[in-house]
């Protein structure tokens, strides 16, 4: 087997030696052996196709000069025993001159794959296999469709958008996707210079463009439902497209980055669902026994089970919250949300079986082990903030390990969402580090950032960094106040960047755990221009969204 990572590789002349190829759809677990022999900078999919080679021992690839990346990894591969690597140029124009010099080029290969294998090569076989690539062309779709735009996403990423959106097709057009040429005529070719032209116009001309081609029309087809644009971690080249097709689209817009890895398939799946949720293809799922509601009954539960606190609340046929609960998630979320729910039950002066029906939430939504229904965070926090705040148009949502930005329409429908989840930074997850490190409780550090005095400038938003940073204040004799004045500057500069990437607007409210710290949401409000409005069952709002989805469901 032959493996290659372009579409522009020449799989239809090695096909002319009869030989099998296979375009590498690396998914690796992590970068140990990338990591070691290339530099931690390098795009996410070259470190990936590194990492798979090396993993599986393969010993023959064709590589093409599609971008600096690709350069970079069939120089690392070099170093390494393979029997066959070979580096084919591409040229980034069309034109009559280009042609002709990949026609070369092919050819060059050709003669190197034949002196390899001892092979001959079938100029019969080759066109063989270029009427079978154009027979598989996946145009033309005629039923509705959602289209994965971009950078390779590969089979993790198409995987969660078919179990996401049940009943759609899901169209990869990747970069690395769709490789099937228009249909043309297949002259009668005298020599084989003829065929080596004729087949370097096939892929120059015949494939839809990649990024780094001048000529890059027809990249960006309408989807019928909605699009989901992906690119990959390191990479620059697709934002730019990006940033125009977000103004043109007239369809539900998706923007993810991965690095290739599961991950992040937590935060995949969740953003995925709320596309899914947005596009009206995925709404509250069954789950544990296929549960249905219990239509006479008085009483929904909506648990939402986050990283750092399961939230319920119990509420009835008219919206009224009875009950309600907010504590640790601890080790296991499905014992934290049977607790929690017990709490908020006792705490309405309900007993279990007087429920009609559990919704959860969260990122522990799916593994909390009892009969209930799963929507994701993105939906039900627009609708218990539409609920709390009717006149919220931006919801702005900190929670223990992640910050979303939620543009919601004035019936608390989502009209947009953006997550930041790379890291820790900028969330409750980053303040608790800082607490601790300044030896406080959460509420202790709250009540003392609004006594400052001084500004105070934290320049490392990185948890571990910051935490050092606040040490070396500390022994500086600098004012505690001060310091986490300084921190909640930080946070707050940092989410309104990911208000501003949201298109976020007027009015906003917070929800979130973070949205008890008062110093985080005057700074916020600063910084905004406006007033970020809380309430004191802000911290519930995804639990209250949950109850208020099974209520009109």
């Amino acid at each position: 087997m032959i493996y290659t990572t372009c579409k522009y590789a020449p799989s239809e002349l090695l096909c002319g030696f009869y030989e099998e190829t296979e375009r590498l759809d690396p998914s690796p677990v992590s970068f140990s052996c990338a990591d070691g022999c290339a530099h931690p900078n390098l795009c996410g999919f070259a470190k990936a196709v590194i990492e798979e080679v090396l993993a599986r021992g393969i010993k023959e690839m064709v590589f093409t000069d599609c971008c600096d990346a690709m350069r970079r990894t069939y120089d690392v591969l070099l170093k390494e025993k393979m029997d066959f690597l070979y580096f084919l140029p591409l040229p980034h124009k069309t034109g009559e001159r280009e042609i002709r010099l990949f026609a070369s080029d092919l050819r060059k290969f050709c003669s190197a794959y034949a002196a390899y294998s001892g092979k001959t090569f079938s100029r019969e076989e080759a066109v063989l296999a270029c009427l079978r690539s154009m027979e598989t062309r996946e145009r033309g779709t005629d039923g509705k469709h959602v289209s994965i735009l971009g950078a390779h996403g590969g089979k993790l990423l198409i995987d969660s958008v078919r179990s996401t959106c049940p009943g759609l097709e899901v169209r990869d057009d990747t970069c690395s996707g769709n490789r099937s040429f228009s249909r043309r005529a297949v002259p009668d070719f005298e020599t084989d210079d003829g065929f080596f032209k004729w087949y370097a116009e096939l892929l120059l001309k015949g494939l839809t463009p990649c990024m780094r081609m001048y000529e890059i029309g027809g990249r960006t087809e309408e989807a019928s439902e909605g699009i989901i644009y992906h690119t990959i971690k390191f990479c620059d080249y697709y934002s730019f497209e990006y940033a125009d097709l977000k103004q043109k689209a007239e369809v539900p817009l998706l923007k993810i980055e991965t690095d290739t890895t599961p991950q992040s398939s937590g935060q995949l799946k969740t953003r995925i669902e709320a596309f899914g949720e947005t596009i009206g293809v995925n709404g509250m799922k069954h789950s544990q026994g296929d549960m249905t509601f219990d239509r006479s009954a008085k009483y929904i539960a909506g648990i939402d089970s986050g990283s750092t606190s399961t939230d319920v609340v119990i509420m009835d046929r008219q919206k009224k919250i009875l009950g309600s609960t907010i504590s640790p998630t601890g080790m296991s979320a499905s014992k934290s949300a049977a607790e929690a729910l017990g709490m908020a039950l006792k705490n309405a002066g309900i007993k279990r079986e007087d429920l009609g029906g559990i919704v959860a939430t969260g990122y522990g939504r799916d593994i909390i082990e009892m009969e209930k229904r799963t929507i994701t965070e993105i939906t039900c926090h627009a609708k218990g903030a539409h609920f709390l705040f009717p006149g919220v148009r931006t919801i702005i949502d900190i929670g223990g390990q992640d910050s979303k930005v939620i543009r919601i329409d004035e019936d608390g429908n989502v009209a947009g969402f953006i997550m930041n989840d790379k890291c820790a930074a900028g969330t409750g997850r980053f303040l608790e580090m800082q607490a601790r490190a300044l030896g406080l409780t959460m509420e202790e550090m709250s009540r003392t950032g609004l006594e400052w005095k001084e500004e105070v400038q934290i320049s490392n938003m990185c948890t571990v960094f910051a935490e050092s940073e606040v040490v070396s204040l500390v022994a500086k004799d600098t004012p505690v106040s001060d310091i986490i004045h300084g921190l909640n500057e930080s946070v707050a500069a940092k989410t309104v960047s990911l208000v501003r990437r949201g298109k976020g607007e007027p009015q906003y409210a917070m929800t979130g755990g973070v949205s008890r710290n008062e110093g985080v949401v005057r700074c916020l409000s600063d910084k905004l221009m406006s007033p970020v409005q809380v309430s004191g069952q802000s911290q519930l709002c995804g639990a209250i969204g949950a109850a208020l989805m099974g209520i009109e469901n």
